[in-house]
């Protein structure tokens, strides 16, 4: 007589996409991994049930998701999101990286205020030109201003904003901050017009929402006391870009860019010679910090998928 087993069938792992050999590597048990950088698409785009999104979305075939028929989660490799959340399908959870970018755009932020302040843009040019040409030179009555001794306002104080302070930390400052809600320490977005006055650096660090987008406009700009400096490590959309320009080239204000409305911002745009501005190319995430923690987060996310677990930092339910 031939008896069944009562032992239960295998069963077949989970397909996972991942952008980098190191994470495909080192998948848990019951998940397989193929590695999915945004170029060449693999084969298993039908089984595919947790996606983690490359870092370069825009040139990584967003509308897959919606050939992604078993996809279950997707998860970004940015804090901001809006730019995924269009291509998310129904039932499908989104998870952001809050905190990948905390130290790198932290950082970046501190490195603009610093060097638009100190006047870092202008030596670099008279280096090029062999011009040894402090402001004070011939008698003049300029400094460099410092940071010491200012006020800094961090509108937008979440991780990204609480780790900006950290690092002013030692630097002899006063800093306010700003979120959606007030809490302890911590204003409303609503106290912003009577905040804005007492700040010498305004750092904006708020998530690219339809109640942020345009939120520093002329009358925003109007409210920062003369000679402030506006740091933008958020997203473009939120500065109206012509006021930003009319209020930098009058003098009156100063501006350090991260990001830019529109972005990449054309060769030929005022923007780019307009005076009292300093501009980078929306760097603020891409440093060496970067992989470190980004590896951390899909190990740590799979991590939970494979168990079942609660999965961190969704944005969007499934």
């Amino acid at each position: 007589m031939r008896l069944m087993s009562s032992l239960t069938p295998p069963t077949a792992p989970r397909r996972v996409w991942v952008p980098y050999e190191r994470s495909a590597k080192d998948v848990p048990d019951g998940l397989v991994a193929d590695v999915f950088t945004g170029a060449e698409i693999p084969d298993s785009i039908g089984e595919v049930e947790f996606l983690v999104v490359p870092y370069a979305f825009a040139d990584a075939h967003p509308q897959l998701m919606a050939r992604m028929p078993r996809l279950k989660v997707a998860q970004t490799l940015t804090a901001g999101y809006e730019h995924v959340l269009p291509f998310v399908p129904d039932g499908v959870t989104l998870c952001n990286a809050r905190g990948l970018h905390d130290a790198s755009t932290a950082e970046l932020a501190l490195t603009l205020t610093l060097s638009a302040l100190r006047g870092i843009p202008r030596y670099t040019r008279f280096q090029d030109q062999g011009d040894w040409s402090p402001a004070y030179k011939d008698g003049a009555n300029t400094v460099d201003d410092a940071l010491a001794d200012k006020t800094v306002l961090i509108v937008g104080y979440g991780s990204i904003g609480s780790a900006i302070e950290r690092r002013l930390a030692g630097f002899e400052v006063d800093v306010v901050r700003v979120a959606r809600s007030a809490r302890d320490g911590i204003h409303a977005l609503s106290d912003i017009d009577t905040l804005l006055p007492q700040a010498d650096v305004v750092i904006m660090v708020v998530p690219a929402t339809d109640e942020t987008r345009g939120m520093v406009d002329a009358a925003f700009l109007s409210r920062m006391k003369d000679g402030a400096l506006l740091v933008n490590v958020a997203r473009g959309i939120v500065v109206r870009t012509d006021a930003l320009i009319a209020e930098c080239a009058s003098g009156r204000l100063r501006a350090a860019l991260d990001v830019t409305d529109p972005e990449p911002l054309p060769p030929d745009h005022p923007l780019w010679r307009t005076p009292n501005v300093l501009i980078t190319p929306h760097v603020g995430g891409a440093s060496t910090a970067f992989l470190p923690r980004a590896l951390k987060i899909i190990d740590e996310q799979l991590r939970r998928f494979a168990n079942g677990e609660e999965l961190a930092n969704v944005v969007k339910a499934g």
